[in-house]
């Protein structure tokens, strides 16, 4: 993939993995939109990067990916690469459930409804450009589920499932359809100082920029990389490690 001369939307890009991904594209010369739901994480983004351009927006609100998409095709026409990076993550207890819905509806809109809704709005226009990709990011928990973060882990394995499916429709299309799959990296999923082990996220954003650049389709590092291609009794056992400490 040629990482410069790109128009690269990346959702969820004010902090963590999203904002290393759009520095990454910026500084290889290509024009970079982040979106997300706190404006001041934006606005000091873009004041760290004069570069970028922003855009505020709740992804779980189908109006709102409408707006965005309405943006992009007015201010943005060249737009040829969408990653989808926006998630969160809550720890939940299915036997002690909120008594909002709420809770997890939202979870499940941001994860997986909005790439899902977003990428069947945008193929129309990533299939009019050259050099065009979905770059979807999922999880190695997609594969060996942490049971304390139950949708989340859900979602993330629809989502993977949704990014097969979408590479195969899409095959003999001008777009290439890419998954990120992350093992555990040290940022603020999940609200700040609850996630603070795993891969510094400056260190997982150049590996994933360099097979990017060697034309992979999937893209783990570290244990998520190992889950990507694990059997199943391999997955099993990495299940009952993470669960049964």
């Amino acid at each position: 993939m040629n990482l410069s001369k790109n128009t690269v939307l990346v959702t969820g890009g004010a902090s963590g993995i999203g904002l290393a991904l759009a520095e990454r594209f910026l500084t290889a010369g290509s024009e970079v939109i982040i979106c997300g739901r706190n404006e001041d994480k934006l606005r000091e983004a873009q004041q760290k990067h004069p570069g970028l351009h922003y855009h505020v927006g709740d992804l779980a609100q189908e109006s709102e990916r409408l707006a965005l998409v309405d943006r992009l095709r007015s201010e943005f026409p060249t737009l040829n690469v969408v990653v989808h990076n926006a998630g969160i993550q809550q720890r939940l207890s299915l036997t002690q459930p909120p008594k909002d819905w709420s809770t997890y509806q939202q979870e499940i809109a941001i994860n997986l409804e909005a790439p899902i809704h977003l990428t069947v709005l945008l193929i129309p226009d990533l299939s009019r450009q050259a050099n065009s990709a979905f770059i979807t990011v999922s999880s190695g928990l997609a594969f060996a589920p942490l049971a304390m973060v139950p949708v989340y882990c859900a979602t993330k394995a629809a989502l993977h499932s949704f990014t097969q499916s979408l590479r195969h429709q899409l095959a003999t299309t001008s777009i290439r359809v890419i998954e990120v799959i992350p093992p555990a990296v040290n940022t603020d999923l999940g609200g700040p100082g609850l996630h603070t082990f795993g891969v510094p996220v400056d260190e997982f954003a150049d590996a994933v920029m360099h097979r990017l650049e060697q034309g992979d389709l999937e893209i783990g590092y570290g244990t998520s990389e190992k889950n990507r291609k694990a059997s199943r009794q391999e997955l099993d056992e990495q299940f009952n490690r993470m669960n049964n400490r």
